[in-house]
């Protein structure tokens, strides 16, 4: 049986994703939580993953582009992306988001998460 972990953010080194973002995560058995701070101008250019994902904006605000439509997650928000939902977000505020992810993200694990990393756009659209 896994036994209970007990985590402090600030305990945990965030990772410079790129200029105008930051992560932190932590993995569990079946599920992954994760800390991101974006800068206003940050962009998470559109993608796709397999995982089932529950965005809560704790601080700012975060335009999601999705199949349907934008939709603009302000603080106290949360945003449910279904498994294979291709999404983008732009920071149009200095934000904090919490993800959570079913199953744990392998390939933020292995480090083959190269559509985080790099320049990031600057541009709110």
């Amino acid at each position: 049986m896994a036994k209970c972990t007990h985590y402090r953010w600030a305990e945990i080194q965030p990772e410079a994703m790129n200029p105008l973002v930051d992560r932190q995560y932590l993995t569990g058995v079946n599920t992954m939580l994760a800390r991101i701070e974006l800068k206003k101008g940050a962009h998470v250019p559109r993608h796709q993953h397999f995982h089932e994902q529950m965005s809560h904006v704790v601080k700012g605000a975060l335009k999601f582009v999705l199949e349907e439509g934008e939709v603009m997650v302000r603080e106290g928000d949360v945003l449910a992306i279904p498994p294979n939902a291709p999404h983008e977000v732009f920071a149009v505020e200095d934000s904090v988001a919490l993800d959570i992810f079913n199953p744990p993200r392998q390939d933020w694990i292995d480090g083959d998460d190269a559509y985080l990393r790099g320049a990031p756009e600057t541009q709110v659209k």
